[in-house]
């Protein structure tokens, strides 16, 4: 006790020399090291509490923004471009048809640059009883388009079906023809992106499930296909037959609503599913083989009627594809479709 007592007092007695020299260095150099180790072992002990709260804050923060994403996604059903983006990174669903996902972020896509273009092109106001029935509408139909898409992409995966860049490169260069020629990449990355707010790999990705959907669609429909070629053998029996006797015909024998009709006079570069296109190839009265639509609605036969300049006229047979809508209704009616928000019935009226 008495050895503590004299330390202490001689710490009070010998304060550091003021003047720094070869002899008191080690002295300032106690001096100082000892003020600091009151602040560095009080840390140094508490180092695995400090760890443990920042785990604890940062898993608390973790499951509240996951709470509040939830939240804003489901319930509050959120429509910004904001979340549109977040859903982009967090795959989060919006539905599942059969067990497989729909993406909340396809979803998005769809009906905001739906809204977009009604809100740009067409004035829409959706503050107003009629512009917000308007977009319930758009909400319920942008809902079925992402239902079909995953659904086509279910059955792909089963199938083995898929797009490749040239068969997306070769139709996206098909959509950009006119009257008055192609128009360019540029040009038309330009009107996308002012009618529906889509970037190029947007409008790429969007195009590529609508191609794969058609696939599938021409894939899985037997029925459909075996229609065709019966009407396929019938004109080439008789190249003269009557289209439109011979679309009731196979209607009546197939229970297949095939349906007749004629085009008038339209641009040979007609946006009609390729069948202007055809028709400008054959000779006056001749008749194409089977062709599958670009815009996935059936199979035609057509025959050109006339032909003058830059237009052409045509009669048409249409077989249309059912298979892949009766299937996806079955689903429906099996229970097997599971929306997980809740959108208003509206007929956009």
């Amino acid at each position: 006790m008495k050895k503590l007592v004299n330390k202490i007092r001689r710490r009070k007695t010998s304060p550091p020399p003021t003047r720094i020299t070869s002899e008191t260095i080690e002295q300032h150099r106690e001096h100082i090291l000892a003020g600091g180790r009151k602040f560095k072992y009080p840390v140094q002990y508490a180092k695995h509490r400090l760890v443990f709260n920042a785990i604890i804050i940062a898993a608390a923060a973790f499951v509240l923004a996951i709470i509040i994403g939830w939240w804003q996604l489901y319930p509050a059903q959120n429509t910004s471009e904001f979340m549109y983006r977040v859903t982009k990174v967090i795959p989060a669903p919006v539905a599942f048809v059969d067990g497989q996902p729909v993406l909340y972020s396809d979803y998005l896509m769809k009906y905001l640059s739906s809204i977009r273009y009604l809100e740009r092109k067409e004035q829409l106001n959706t503050k107003t009883d009629s512009g917000k029935r308007q977009v319930d509408y758009v909400k319920q139909k942008s809902m079925q388009y992402v239902i079909e898409n995953a659904y086509a992409e279910k059955l792909a995966g089963q199938m083995k079906i898929s797009v490749s860049d040239s068969e997306l490169n070769a139709y996206l260069k098909e959509l950009r023809q006119t009257s008055a020629g192609e128009i360019s990449q540029q040009t038309n990355n330009a009107v996308i992106l002012d009618y529906y707010g889509w970037s190029p790999s947007e409008y790429d990705y969007i195009i590529k499930k609508e191609l794969l959907r058609q696939k599938v669609s021409y894939a899985i429909d037997k029925n459909a296909q075996n229609t065709i070629e019966e009407a396929k053998a019938n004109l080439s029996k008789d190249p003269a037959a009557s289209f439109k006797d011979l679309a009731a015909s196979l209607s009546k024998k197939t229970g297949i609503k095939v349906t007749y009709g004629t085009s008038g006079w339209v641009p040979k570069t007609n946006q009609d599913g390729g069948m202007a296109p055809a028709a400008t190839k054959l000779n006056k009265q001749a008749v194409s083989g089977v062709i599958k639509s670009t815009t996935g609605d059936g199979y035609y036969i057509v025959r050109l009627l006339d032909t003058r300049d830059s237009q052409v006229s045509y009669e048409y047979i249409h077989v249309p594809l059912n298979k892949f809508s009766d299937s996806l209704n079955k689903l429906i009616k099996d229970g097997k479709i599971n929306e997980l928000i809740s959108i208003p019935k509206s007929n956009g009226s």
